[in-house]
């Protein structure tokens, strides 16, 4: 038999809400996640070449607005509860026609930092096709995943594929 799933930010009469934490005990908290940006091979060469395009550094931009974005995600995302992180990090690499980022988020908290880390990996992709598009139009945003978790309750998980 197998353990019954449930909607925890969902009330019994299907009306969201934010999960009560006050009682979880705060634990180290870490989560990994990726995006790829698929730029197409005129675009990456001229990342490859320059670095970036009329509005700046590419990579770097995208960094620094995947950061911004975890420390913002519970505005952006209505029942994210409020963390603070004690450590966001993104890299962002050039590999083959794509742009490759991986953010990481940990903290000290009674929650996880999944979202987090998933917000600054999707802001960061969303940086990556802004400052490309006057390049290039047919940009491709995804996947978007998380890579691994850990702390809480459900302990350590990471992505097999």
């Amino acid at each position: 038999m197998s353990k019954r799933i449930r909607l925890t930010h969902q009330r019994a009469d299907g009306s969201a809400r934010m999960v009560d934490v006050s009682a979880k005990r705060a634990t180290h908290r870490k989560a990994v996640a990726e995006a790829f940006v698929q730029v197409g091979t005129e675009v990456a060469e001229l990342l490859a070449q320059q670095g970036g395009v009329a509005k700046g550094n590419v990579l770097e931009t995208a960094r620094v607005a995947g950061i911004q974005a975890a420390k913002t995600t519970p505005r952006l995302i209505p029942m994210c509860h409020s963390l603070a992180l004690d450590f966001v990090d993104v890299d962002a690499r050039l590999e083959g026609d794509q742009v490759h980022l991986q953010a990481s988020v940990s903290c000290r908290g009674a929650t996880g930092v999944e979202m987090e880390a998933m917000t600054a990996a999707a802001v960061a992709a969303l940086t990556v096709y802004d400052m490309v598009k006057s390049a290039g139009k047919g940009v491709t945003i995804g996947p978007i995943r998380l890579v691994s978790k850990e702390g809480g309750k459900s302990g350590r998980w990471e992505r097999t594929e």
